[in-house]
């Protein structure tokens, strides 16, 4: 009879306060109780009221990161199984057991505790989900720490070399996909759903949602696995929501991965996610600009049009670009001149896009910042239209489709037609090209509809201007003649002999 009272008593824990039995669902038989250590050997015998025994002798531990992590191959009871006092310790023991890294480079090696984790992480994903109450400290403690070891792992295969540089096109390529993602991705799920939980408490949680969590985050986007990056942009973005503390630092660290992006590496994978994050950030800013703001467009944003695989993002960087336009009109001037500093060459693809770009900014722009900046501008525009390859010439030609653009030209057209007009008019007579041909003539058609009387004063002085090239070519020709026939030796000079004086003395 003591037996059977003593039985039903919980048992004492253990030191490690990790080893706990609950009560099954009827209140009387005890649920089967599992140990956070390494698992029992597969001999292990139940006993008769269905616990498993733990054999004698000191549990086998995993040693990570300077701390002993328990874990089992069986799962912990599943929380509808516990009363709700003993939910938030049974997440902390089921995070605990999360903080065992495998080996996914071999699929044949510990299936059994691989499918034990990961049903214990979609069970974390359930729990907070649902929470009910606010997550206390030492849950956000667990938390953070099993996303470190999870998710702060070695450094991942060096990136490939950019292929963008040689001409090869990145996105054709297979991106290299991390094999133990079928649990990174659990992971960064249950940290997603913590960070936007509305039963975290951003003021305790930032004291271990840290700068050096946030720097160690960051450190992730440069992972070649597209899934990981798109989880990371999310995740960061939502902490940079809550965590109002955090944002200076957080633009600050941005910042500085572009600079050395720029100026050092040209190789990092996760660009276009930040400038993404970077984008949502923008169109928050309040009015006016604060200084530093500025001074990120003018530092960071402008020069990275500069690196060679700027078509990797950059459709990310001009919708930044654009957002700060539209805030504030005033830094058209300081954008198209960025833009003109950095105009690529001999790249033509590269050249697109900026036009690409230079439309939509121009779209944002108004009467007074354009009057400051047409004068270069249009010096490359004429440039981009007399090019060689139709796919620039044509881009550069659209601008005249855009009624915003039009408009801003008709009122600035005796400056900028004098500019143009030689483009035009070569484009007109000799572009290999017919749509070229015919978009110029179009282009043509509006500066003479528009002012006829001045489109006939540019004409002249383009054909007086011909002539006068045609006579300076004519006499260069001339003078290269001459100094040719003066550089041919005569006929009766003996060979060796200077100035066709013989050398007497030489007999």
């Amino acid at each position: 009879m003591i037996k059977q009272i003593l039985g039903r008593l919980p048992r004492k824990p253990g030191k490690n306060g990790d080893s706990r039995d609950v009560a099954g669902p009827n209140g009387n038989e005890p649920s089967n109780s599992y140990s956070v250590a390494r698992s029992v050997e597969q001999g292990n015998k139940r006993s008769g009221n269905g616990e498993y025994v733990v054999p004698a002798g000191p549990a086998s531990n995993l040693m990570m990161n300077g701390s002993v992590v328990y874990h089992s191959n069986e799962p912990l009871p599943a929380f509808k199984d516990v009363p709700a006092s003993e939910k938030q310790n049974l997440f902390v023991k089921k995070v605990n057991l999360c903080c065992a890294v495998y080996d996914f480079t071999d699929p044949t090696k510990n299936l059994k505790e691989k499918e034990t984790k990961r049903q214990t992480l979609m069970e974390l994903v359930d729990y907070v989900t649902s929470a009910n109450g606010k997550f206390s400290e030492a849950v956000m403690s667990e938390i953070t720490k099993m996303v470190s070891i999870n998710l702060f792992r070695s450094s991942s295969p060096t990136p490939r070399e950019n292929k963008a540089i040689e001409g090869v096109d990145l996105e054709e390529e297979e991106p290299l996909m991390d094999p133990a993602w079928s649990h990174l991705q659990i992971v960064y799920e249950v940290f997603l759903r913590f960070v936007a939980s509305q039963e975290t408490d951003a003021k305790l949680a930032k004291r271990y949602i840290d700068h050096s969590f946030i720097l160690r985050l960051l450190d992730l986007f440069d992972s070649e696995d597209p899934r990981e990056r798109d989880y990371l942009k999310t995740i960061l973005h939502r902490i940079y929501g809550k965590f109002m503390v955090h944002r200076p630092f957080i633009r600050k660290a941005i910042n500085n991965i572009f600079y050395r992006f720029i100026f050092e590496t040209e190789k990092h994978n996760g660009i276009a996610e930040l400038l993404e994050i970077l984008g949502s950030i923008i169109n928050g800013f309040a009015l006016p600009l604060k200084e530093e703001h500025k001074l990120f467009l003018i530092r960071a944003l402008i020069p990275l049009h500069k690196p060679k695989c700027v078509s990797m993002y950059h459709q990310q960087l001009s919708y930044c670009i654009t957002q700060f336009v539209e805030k504030d009109c005033k830094l058209a001037d300081t954008v198209i001149r960025g833009l003109l500093k950095y105009w690529p060459v001999t790249n033509s693809s590269k050249e697109v896009m900026f036009l690409g770009e230079l439309e939509e900014v121009l779209e944002a722009t108004q009467p007074a910042e354009f009057q400051r900046c047409m004068v270069p501008l249009f010096r490359q525009i004429a440039r981009s239209m007399n090019s060689s390859h139709f796919q620039v010439a044509e881009r550069a030609l659209f601008l005249w489709n855009n009624d915003h653009i039009e408009n801003l030209i008709k009122q600035n057209y005796k400056v900028i037609l004098p500019i143009i007009f030689p483009a035009l008019e070569r484009n007109a007579r000799g572009h290999w090209n017919q749509a070229v041909r015919s978009l110029t003539l179009n282009v043509r058609k509006i500066f003479s509809d528009h002012d006829s009387a001045f489109f006939g004063e540019c004409t002249q002085k383009f054909n007086d201007d011909e002539l006068k090239q045609e006579e300076s070519n004519s006499k260069r020709e001339s003078l290269w003649k001459r100094l040719e026939e003066a550089a041919v030796p005569r006929s009766d000079n003996p060979v060796g002999t200077p100035n066709g004086k013989c050398n007497h003395a030489a007999g």
